[in-house]
């Protein structure tokens, strides 16, 4: 793909954002709409799963004063040699 190729194709991409700004129809179609909720579902996930791990690491960092972890469950006698 030439240069030129490239920058029509950009401007033709930007002079069909700017018409659809103006005309304040951005979504043609319910596909539209349907992907636009899917991508900032998606994208709110992601930033809600970054969140929780900075939230998991600040509080692994700061306390250090946790109890000591107890066993759980029962030990199984019959592996003892």
């Amino acid at each position: 793909m030439s240069p030129r190729d490239l920058k029509d194709e950009f401007e033709e991409q930007f002079k069909d954002v700017v018409t659809r700004l103006q005309s304040k129809d951005l979504f043609q179609s319910d596909w539209d709409i349907a992907s636009f909720a899917v991508f900032f579902i998606f994208i709110g996930m992601i930033l809600l799963l970054v969140i929780l791990v900075l939230i998991r690491c600040c509080c692994c960092c700061c306390c250090d004063d946790t109890p000591s972890r107890r066993k759980v469950g029962i030990d199984n006698m019959a592996l003892d040699p």
